[in-house]
């Protein structure tokens, strides 16, 4: 059963009790008691599946929002993350309790899930070919991949590019895509049906608001891909969107230095990075039109067989 069949009555009682929920390779069993955070929740991730009590699965990740202690429970109340007992979250305001969970999940995985090299990248697919979108803040990788998730491509992650060492491929993991500043007006131009949740004010990222993943992206998130094209891109007012092959001695330092665990891994990150290399070409991107870019990135895959 999905979470958006829940009724939010229904959603808040497994809340308190603990949801066990699925998401990509990962069981998570959610704990929360605070209001602002069920509305939000169940609109952006109401084609994930939750698991039932009597699930004999092992649960990975046990994230937990508790309200703020002392005063801060009624003067300018606050939320804590803690994720299987300990913070490492400065506290937000309550009703910011969305953006918290999401930021507190991205840092547990980045510092658990190291049977994948991971790499700070967007990830699409059309079928079984992934295309990756690594690239700093800033760079427009997130507004990237949800337009090409609004044109039909399958959500794999706007945050994460899970590669398991031993087969080379792409382990999807579809969260909501974290938008910023005037990427959630552009978006939301884009595509009038897109699903955004609320916007949230003053954050430490400016204002952030989240794109709900595609069903058909949660509903193939058990379906590897095998990546097949990198694409670094760079938003650039007013500039032309082109793409230009990057050689591999620098796309072998720009993969290595853009992975949370590369150094970790060891021999496999580096034998993980190699086999990307020359499997796949390699193009930076820069762009000033979101449309351009995706319209250029479609004609270039398209063009561009799978090796």
């Amino acid at each position: 059963m999905k979470i958006g069949e829940l009724s939010a009555i229904e959603l808040d009682q497994r809340l308190r009790s603990g949801l066990m929920w699925r998401v990509g390779p990962f069981n998570v069993r959610l704990r929360t008691a605070i209001p602002e955070f069920i509305a939000p929740f169940h609109r952006l991730y109401a084609h994930h599946r939750w698991l039932a009590p009597s699930a004999p699965e092992v649960m990975h990740f046990h994230p937990t929002l508790h309200p703020g202690t002392g005063l801060r429970r009624w003067w300018r109340p606050q939320v804590r993350f803690e994720l299987d007992g300990l913070s490492r979250q400065a506290p937000f305001p309550r009703d910011h309790a969305l953006p918290l969970f999401e930021w507190g999940f991205n840092h547990g995985i980045a510092s658990r899930a190291h049977q994948y090299l991971m790499l700070h990248a967007a990830v699409v697919a059309r079928g079984a070919q992934a295309l990756l979108l690594p690239g700093i803040p800033g760079s427009g990788k997130s507004t990237l991949c949800a337009a090409l998730m609004l044109h039909g491509w399958r959500l794999l992650s706007d945050e994460f590019a899970l590669i398991a060492p031993a087969t080379g491929l792409l382990h999807p993991l579809p969260r909501p895509i974290a938008l910023k500043n005037e990427a959630i007006d552009i978006i939301a131009a884009l595509d009038p049906a897109a699903r955004l949740g609320p916007v949230f004010p003053k954050t430490r990222k400016g204002r952030v608001a989240h794109l709900q993943p595609t069903a058909a992206s949660v509903a193939t998130e058990e379906e590897p891909a095998r990546p097949t094209w990198v694409v670094c891109p760079k938003f650039l007012p007013k500039a032309k969107a082109e793409l230009t092959p990057v050689p591999g001695d620098f796309a072998f330092l720009r993969l290595s230095g853009n992975a949370f665990n590369y150094e970790m891994k060891g021999a496999s990150g580096f034998a993980t990075v190699a086999r990307m290399i020359r499997s796949c070409p390699i193009q930076d991107l820069t762009f000033g039109d979101l449309t351009a870019a995706v319209a250029l990135l479609e004609a270039w895959t398209r063009e561009t067989p799978p090796p």
